[in-house]
């Protein structure tokens, strides 16, 4: 009979390092996947298959995902603004692209299992397992830390004990990176303190005097950066170096996990941040108030549904939808200071503004008079009139039977 084969997707870390010859023990032959969603150099990706390679894999895959996963998360991320719980980038969208290509390269290798390092502790096995039981139902989905109550002490000793190096801790910060960011934790971080120097890596400032970066949207998203056309993905690159040069993008964080707990991180998110700043603007000049106010609502939830492991689910469907039809508009030129610690949008121009000067200039000028303005105040404040002047004393007969006489 032959081998099961599973698909592991492989960090190179201890954990899906562990897993290769733990499931090759138990029967399986073991094929590894890597995805590069902007984490790795090619030098480390390479250090990744040969890693692999040694621990006993028959195949590594590696795939590089920036521009999917600008496609299929990030843009709508722009456009929706997204930020859970209003502060976190949602840097952890890439959980989604590891499932759908471990769904996807598992049939077309004729494994019938996958792998992750899920330790079943945090978010990410959620976010990986709900959407593997969308794509792939079929498949076994093995996590062996969490499925054998394994420790991380445990783990190094069974490489050990198979003839396998365990690198020393090189850093006292857990960190993960993708094309967004990197998030940080450990350390003080989990003591609710401020991490030191040596923790953050894309804001470190190094520049000081105030630059200027101009951006072009369409229908809500960036296509050009300076003028020069762009791919959305190499606009937030630059702008992760730009921005994060200034020491821009790095906050704490502490969210509500899926898990029942809170969790406190930092991130470096310089380049998201600036984009969402600059989208935000103008959708304030080209969207309707009452348009502003459900997209509020759209913003949150779908922000909600990404962070919380919901991102193939059909209401996440709905709000796709909703934003591409939504943002048809939200189309402009941007000029965007950026300052130590700061940045702000200074210019902004859109062929949708909603701005007019040949209708009103803001405190300035309008093409109503004065008669015209007194006669709508009086009817726009009537309803919020009668309701104070009612409410100030309550006629006698209501008193008498709320006094109970």
């Amino acid at each position: 009979m032959d081998k099961k084969r599973v698909l592991i997707a492989f960090s190179g870390g201890l954990d899906t390092s562990f897993s290769v010859p733990f499931l090759m023990e138990k029967g399986y032959e073991v094929i590894t996947m890597t995805l590069n969603s902007g984490g790795f150099t090619p030098t480390e990706m390479a250090e990744i298959e040969a890693k692999a390679l040694k621990l006993g894999s028959k195949k590594h895959i590696a795939l590089d995902v920036q521009q999917e996963m600008f496609e299929q998360m990030i843009g709508y991320q722009i456009q929706a603004n997204g930020l859970f719980e209003g502060s976190y980038p949602l840097m952890c969208s890439d959980r989604y692209l590891i499932a759908e290509k471990l769904a996807e390269y598992a049939k077309l290798e004729n494994c019938t299992a996958v792998a992750t390092g899920n330790t079943g502790q945090g978010n990410d096995q959620v976010r990986i397992d709900v959407t593997l039981g969308i794509l792939a139902p079929e498949l076994e989905n093995i996590a062996p830390i969490r499925d054998w109550a394994l420790k991380r002490e445990e783990e190094k000793k069974y490489l050990i004990d198979h003839g396998f190096e365990v690198p020393a801790k090189h850093s006292n910060y857990t960190k993960n990176q993708n094309v967004l960011g990197v998030t940080i934790s450990g350390s003080e971080i989990d003591q609710l303190q401020e991490p030191k120097a040596e923790a953050f890596e894309l804001t470190k400032q190094t520049a000081s005097e105030p630059t200027y970066v101009e951006l072009d949207f369409e229908a809500g998203l960036p296509v050009a950066m300076n003028g020069k056309a762009m791919a959305g993905v190499e606009i937030l690159k630059q702008l992760n170096r730009i921005a994060g040069s200034y020491g821009f993008g790095r906050s704490r964080y502490i969210g509500d996990c899926m898990v029942g707990i809170k969790g406190a991180i930092w991130f470096e998110a310089p380049g998201i941040l600036t984009l969402i700043a600059a989208h935000r603007a103008l959708e304030q000049l080209v969207l309707t108030w009452k348009q502003q106010d459900l997209k509020a609502i759209i913003d949150r939830e779908w922000a909600e549904l990404a962070y919380n492991g919901l991102f193939g689910s059909p209401l996440t469907e709905d709000l796709k939808a909703y934003l591409e039809q939504n943002q048809q508009r939200v189309s402009g030129h941007l000029k965007v200071k950026i300052e130590p610690n700061r940045v702000s949008v200074v210019e902004i121009s859109s062929p949708y503004s909603l701005i007019d000067r040949s209708i009103a200039d803001y405190a300035q000028t309008a093409s109503w008079n004065g008669e015209e303005a007194k006669a709508f105040i009086k009817i726009y404040g009537m309803q919020t009139l009668i309701a104070s002047r009612k409410g100030k004393t309550l006629p006698q007969s209501l008193s008498l039977v709320k006094g109970g006489k």
